[in-house]
């Protein structure tokens, strides 16, 4: 995250939701605004800020146009309505602002474990092995989402390829599968990371009038005129 927001310019950022991960900490906008939806979720205070913005994710109090940079960690798979979160991203998000997305992947080893805890669940017996507050979207289901509102990918990274164990000891035996895991299973990280670009179709930058056309005067031209006596 640090690394993807550091050269991303402009005046005014954005970050929606999970303040526990400063996910503006490396950008340089002088205007940055954390939105929260339930401050009660994170124990009553911000970490990382003195103040935070309550409101709705899909009514957010920005004009539209207003924002460079919106930072999405874990927001659209907690939210009640990601679609209309994201409709709003738009919204407010500049032409070319962009917006960094990190979310769980379903489809790899820790989205198995989570499926196979609720139905386990159903039975009364285990647990899940990460948190029942949201849903799991898919990678290139995100990326078709983006497309319909005008967003362009310009970046998409995937990560964590280890099993989902919490003993250190077999964490560190399956170390060796976060380093071929980019080669040989890219699309099955549990966790994946991607920037996108809001494109404006139509949208042409004028630039300053370098060059002005002199107007020519007009030339004065002789009339032969025959006048008839009468």
């Amino acid at each position: 995250m640090d690394e993807a927001v550091a050269d991303i310019f402009g005046y005014h950022a954005l970050q929606l939701g999970v303040p526990e991960l400063e996910g503006l900490r490396a950008n340089r906008m002088p205007h940055q605004w954390l939105a929260l939806e339930d401050v009660q979720n994170h124990g009553g205070r911000v970490m990382g800020a003195g103040a935070a913005l309550l409101c709705d994710f899909s009514a957010l109090p920005f004009s539209a146009n207003s924002m460079d940079l919106v930072v999405l960690p874990h927001t659209l798979e907690l939210s009640a309505n990601p679609h209309a979160t994201l409709r709003e991203v738009e919204r407010v998000l500049v032409p070319e602002g962009r917006v960094v997305i990190c979310g769980l992947n379903p489809i790899s080893l820790w989205g198995l474990r989570q499926q196979r805890g609720h139905l386990y669940r159903r039975f009364g017996r285990g647990n899940l092995f990460l948190p029942n507050c949201g849903e799991f979207i898919a990678y290139w289901r995100l990326q078709d989402w983006l497309r319909l509102l005008g967003f362009e990918v310009e970046l998409g990274q995937f990560g964590c390829y280890r099993p989902a164990v919490t003993s250190d000891k077999w964490l560190q035996r399956f170390e060796w599968m976060d380093r071929v895991g980019p080669r040989w299973w890219p699309i099955l990280g549990a966790a994946y990371f991607l920037v996108a670009v809001k494109r404006v179709r139509g949208i042409r930058l004028l630039g300053p009038a370098w060059k002005t056309v002199p107007v020519r005067a007009g030339k004065v031209v002789s009339v032969a005129s025959r006048t008839r006596d009468f």
